[in-house]
């Protein structure tokens, strides 16, 4: 397999994984406050890779938590400033806005690295004219929608952030990735107290941490390893997709025709992204 087909195979993956905790949190974690969702998402995270961390313990180095750490402040502070956004807007708006992360990587792109070409400006257009028609947001800006905003900013910085330190082991990378997150104890204990949670929001952040932030954050670092961060930032543009399709098979949700409309052109922006010449780092 081609290191084309790997990137973007992996990066699929990881937007389909990333796509299940929607449904996953609907049924489940609607009542869990921001600072509880992110810290212990994280700690189950950290817990299933303790195993591996101690088995490869020699191979640690600064140079690795460094870049975990770093990642894991945009990781972090992504999570929870889209959480505390969405309680004062629309998850539609949430939506939307959240996916803006996309323009801001490719306009780091264009402007600091200035590897951009006129496909990867089409399937930035696309990308983000499917992602209106998936959400159909209400832009009335408000307090929550500055915040989901600002929550972009920090998925564009973790993008590129992984972009840089994606030769690195990705599960030693992933594990120091949610170190960060952890911190958010604090503030939850001082504002709130320990929070009591029943057995079916604990299964599913269990599920959340395992699957949702270790394993897609695996694949997104393997992925990223081969793939540009501009056309990497399309695919992630799947994950609502994926999302409105778990969503329709868990939750018996029916997808509207503006729905499939704008899932059909993120696809098509995908597949104009991964036949641009520089979608392949060299």
């Amino acid at each position: 397999m081609t290191k084309s087909r790997r990137g973007i195979a992996s990066l699929i993956i990881a937007s389909l994984i990333w796509g299940t905790s929607f449904p996953a949190m609907k049924i489940s974690v609607s009542g869990v406050g921001e600072f509880t969702y992110t810290w212990m998402r994280a700690t189950f995270a950290i817990i299933m890779l303790l195993p591996y961390i101690f088995v490869k313990r020699r191979e640690i180095d600064r140079g690795i938590m460094k870049a975990g750490f770093l990642a894991g402040l945009t990781y972090a502070m992504g999570i929870w400033l889209q959480g505390w956004g969405t309680k004062f807007t629309t998850a539609s708006n949430s939506a939307f806005i959240t996916g803006l992360y996309m323009v801001f990587v490719h306009l780091y792109v264009a402007l600091m690295i200035k590897r951009y070409s006129p496909k990867l400006s089409l399937s930035l257009i696309l990308a983000i004219s499917g992602l209106y028609m998936l959400a159909r947001p209400d832009l009335k800006f408000n307090v929550g929608d500055f915040l989901v905003l600002l929550s972009a900013l920090f998925w564009a910085a973790n993008i590129l952030i992984i972009d840089r330190y994606s030769d690195k082991n990705p599960v030693i990378l992933t594990f120091f990735e949610m170190v960060p997150s952890v911190f958010f104890i604090l503030p939850d204990i001082y504002t709130t107290g320990f929070p009591s949670l029943d057995l079916n929001q604990l299964m599913v952040l269990m599920y959340l941490g395992f699957a949702c932030s270790n394993g897609a954050t695996i694949f997104q670092i393997y992925g990223q390893r081969f793939i540009e961060p501009a056309s990497a930032s399309v695919i992630y543009l799947l994950e609502p997709v994926f999302a409105a399709i778990f969503s329709f098979t868990l939750l018996g949700e029916i997808m509207k025709i503006h729905e499939i409309v704008g899932a059909s052109l993120i696809l098509l922006a995908m597949l104009v992204a991964s036949t641009e010449k520089m979608i392949v780092k060299s």
